[in-house]
């Protein structure tokens, strides 16, 4: 029976790992359920429950054929390579390697992320990754007194995104070159609390904002 879709209906988020996975990736894309379905040869109806069942243990052809429609691979939706780094993949033929201009740095960089902070310490510098906002151009984080990224401020310090896809052998990194701060003024706490995306991942007491100025802003795309 095909799945209906009502106006205004919100899908409910996926409860377990595999349906976290396949509903991230087809969003990523830019796909519904029922466009995912009907490229992979299954049922819209079918899709959701993979999506909205932690139990759910579907075969491996159908998980090929989302995988193929999804541009992954068996192994990412199944969670086999969560622990290790991406790129591990063998490079293109015929790579093509482009500088990207700031706006387009920007743009990729989005609105919040991981990214990965170098903070100047007195034992050399550190790098350490942060979960971030982009707040009119700056780079913001959240953490706490006497951490890591909080000996940023006052500092130069450079920020690092990236995204690689290993099936495709392609992806991006921006950088951000700037001077790091305290955000002191409780106005902008306020407004910076207010507009939080999520929660540190690293979990605790981390009310110290810190903000990124960013005076230097590179990018570069790898294609297949």
């Amino acid at each position: 029976m095909a799945e209906q879709v009502h106006p205004g209906r919100v899908e409910r988020p996926p409860l377990g790992d595999l349906g976290r996975r396949l509903m991230t990736r087809r969003l990523e894309l830019g796909l519904t359920r029922r466009e995912t379905a009907v490229r992979a040869g299954v049922a819209p109806g079918y899709l959701q429950y993979l999506e909205e069942n932690p139990l759910a243990a579907p075969g491996t052809g159908a998980l090929l054929r989302l995988a193929e429609v999804l541009h992954t691979t068996l192994t990412h939706l199944t969670g086999g390579d969560t622990e290790t780094p991406p790129g591990s993949g063998r490079a293109a033929h015929a790579p093509e390697f482009a500088e990207l201009s700031p706006a387009q740095c920007m743009t990729l960089l989005g609105t919040h992320g991981v990214g990965r902070l170098g903070v100047p310490t007195a034992g050399g510098p550190v790098i350490v990754p942060v979960n971030y906002s982009v707040v009119e151009g700056a780079i913001v984080y959240r953490t706490a007194p006497g951490t890591t990224p909080a000996l940023a401020a006052g500092h130069r310090v450079a920020f690092e995104t990236d995204r690689i896809d290993d099936t495709f052998s392609e992806g991006w990194s921006v950088l951000v070159q700037g001077r790091a701060h305290t955000v002191t003024e409780p106005d902008e706490i306020h407004r910076l609390t207010a507009s939080a995306h999520s929660t540190p991942w690293a979990g605790g007491r981390r009310d110290l904002w810190m903000r990124v100025e960013p005076d230097v802003v590179t990018g570069r795309r790898i294609r297949a």
